[in-house]
Order: structure tokens, then C-alpha cells, then sequence
């Protein structure tokens, strides 16, 4: 589902309806805030796609990441198992160039996805380049990048550049309302908090069920938890084995409910404020996959609990 981004449809569909249509477009904005949906639609809306049809169009072309090797799970010298690398790489850079020498398969116009682009190896984006450099006629490319920055400044001169804003809480709300009806308020409300803008992260939240596992946090909060229950509580809604999307979308949570905490009256909110720099530390070092996913769920509840009782002090 698209959500708002007026202003770049109608600088998109500005360009179309022109002479000399951009042969390079750079969409840049945060994570979830609908970049790669606007991609595949402008995509179809480029080269003519009949309904239902989309990224299996023979002209609609996407490279996305690619494992560095065939294997699931390599091991460090430790024998600890370590994510593989996420980049696109030269050889699907090559791939796509070498059907640039052929006609569009239906039209005259093909489109060429890259999601995201500002995670191309450093060789494949030189490769990119000579393609921006020297595009073929009828064909054009949409880059998505979160950061954009991240991208050669080479390749960022040669694109037109969409900009996508992060979505009011008030369209956040009505999204959630439409595509999640089943979330109660709370969920809801915790979940447009913590994504900060962004619908996927919003949808994501909703989708994981994380509404009671922020009432948990919430209740750690609040109340303390000197006999550990609620930190075990919390660290039974988080789960034994979560992925590390659940686990970054918890933290991003956690991070949720201390702000609000932060924007009610507190006699000395430094506690929380403390706590809050602990969790920014924590989502920042939580992709290194060196993680007891048990443990940080309690190391959560401690942060939280300090935060109560440093509170309950300044309060009292």
C-alpha cells in the first residue's frame, strides 16, 4: 500500500509527461516510508504494465542483495556463527548490463530496481557507473537508498532525486486502522511512537504482536521489579528464539515507551534519560548477532526497573 508522497508522484508523472524523461532517479528517505513500493509502481507506470502485473514484468528488472557465497552460516575463527555480509554485488551489476544490449521485451522502456543502492559494493557501484554514464535508449533506473550519502558522489550527480518524507502520526494511525484492525489502542499508539514516522516499521510492530510486550515494558516502568517477574514476563513475550528484526523492533520499543515516559512530569528525569542512552547503545550494537536473545530481553527489564526506582526516589 502507498501512503502519501504526493509531491513525488507529481514530479514523477511531471518528468513522464515531458520530451526528455530523466534516465536516472535517486529516491532517498528512511527505512519503511514506502520508497521501494513508489519504485515498483512508478516501474509499471514506466513501461505500460497491465494490472496484476508488477515485478515479474519482463521489463521491470530488480537487483536486490545477493550471499557473498552458497552457504547459509559460516563460522568465525571462534565457532560462533556471524551474519553474511548484505550487498549487491558486481557479478548481478554485470548481469543486468548484459541485457542492456537487447530491446525492451513489450515496449519501448524498461526499468532497472535497485533496493538498495546504497548498499553496492564499492566495485559494483564503479560498474553502475558506466551504465549512468552511458544509458541505452529506453531504459531508466530507480535507485532506493536509505542513506544516500552511503552512494558515490558520481552516481548521486547523475540522478534526479525524490525525496520521501517520514508520514504524520495522524495518516500512521489510519493506515494501522485500515491494514490492522484487530490492534487495540495501546498497540496502536505504541507502535506509530516507536517507528517514528515510518509505515513499514509501524506495520511491523503491529504484525509482530509486540502490544503486550510494551505494556510489560510499561509496567516495568512504572511500578519497578524488585522480584524479577516482570523482567521474566517481558522476556517470555519476547520469546526464546526471536529473529533479529523481533529483536531490533523490541528495542526500538523500549526505546518507544522511555520516551514517553520522558515527555510526562517526572521530578528528575535524569534516570530515564540515562536509560534511554542504554538502549540507543543497545539497538546500535544489536546487528553484531553476539547476543543471548534471553538475556538482552532481561537486560531490557533491568534498565527499565533501574529507571523506576531512580524515579520513585526523585519522586518521593
Amino acid at each position: 500500500m502507498l501512503l502519501g508522497h504526493d509531491e513525488a508522484w507529481r514530479e514523477w508523472r511531471k518528468a513522464m509527461a515531458g520530451e526528455r524523461m530523466h534516465h536516472a532517479w535517486l529516491l532517498a528517505g528512511r527505512r519503511g516510508v514506502g520508497k521501494g513500493s513508489f519504485a515498483l509502481a512508478a516501474a509499471r507506470e514506466l513501461v505500460g504494465a497491465a494490472d496484476g502485473e508488477g515485478a515479474h514484468h519482463p521489463d521491470i528488472h530488480t537487483l536486490t542483495y545477493a550471499p557473498k557465497d552458497d552457504k547459509e552460516e559460516r563460522k568465525r575463527a571462534d565457532g560462533k556463527p556471524f551474519e553474511l555480509a548484505r550487498s549487491i554485488r558486481i557479478a548481478q551489476i554485470r548481469a543486468m548490463q548484459s541485457r542492456l544490449g537487447t530491446r525492451p521485451t513489450m515496449g519501448e522502456r524498461r526499468a532497472i530496481i535497485i533496493d538498495p543502492a546504497d548498499d553496492l559494493e564499492r566495485n559494483a557501484a564503479n560498474a553502475l557507473l558506466k551504465s549512468l554514464e552511458e544509458p541505452p535508449v529506453g531504459t531508466y533506473f530507480l535507485l532506493v537508498a536509505h542513506s544516500p550519502a552511503r552512494l558515490l558522489p558520481t552516481i548521486r550527480s547523475r540522478c534526479r532525486v525524490l525525496r520521501f518524507p517520514t508520514v504524520p502520526d495522524s495518516e500512521m494511525d489510519r493506515l494501522l486502522r485500515d491494514l490492522s484492525p484487530q490492534a487495540d489502542d495501546p498497540t496502536r499508539a505504541a507502535a506509530i511512537a516507536a517507528a517514528a514516522g515510518s509505515p513499514g516499521a509501524a506495520l511491523q510492530f503491529v504484525d509482530m504482536e509486540l502490544g503486550k510486550v510494551a505494556q510489560a515494558m510499561r509496567d516495568i516502568l512504572e511500578r519497578g521489579d524488585a522480584d524479577f517477574r516482570l523482567r521474566g514476563t517481558l522476556a517470555g513475550l519476547i520469546g526464546a528464539r526471536p529473529d533479529r528484526d523481533r529483536i531490533r523492533a523490541v528495542l526500538e520499543l523500549a526505546r518507544s515507551v522511555v520516551a514517553q515516559r520522558l515527555d510526562g512530569a517526572m521530578a528528575d528525569p535524569r534516570p530515564v534519560i540515562d536509560t534511554h542512552g542504554e538502549l540507543v547503545r543497545l539497538t546500535g550494537e544489536q546487528p553484531t548477532y553476539n547476543f543471548d536473545a534471553g538475556l538482552l530481553a532481561m537486560e531490557i527489564g533491568t534498565l527499565l526497573a533501574k529507571a523506576a526506582a531512580a524515579s520513585e526516589r526523585a519522586d518521593g
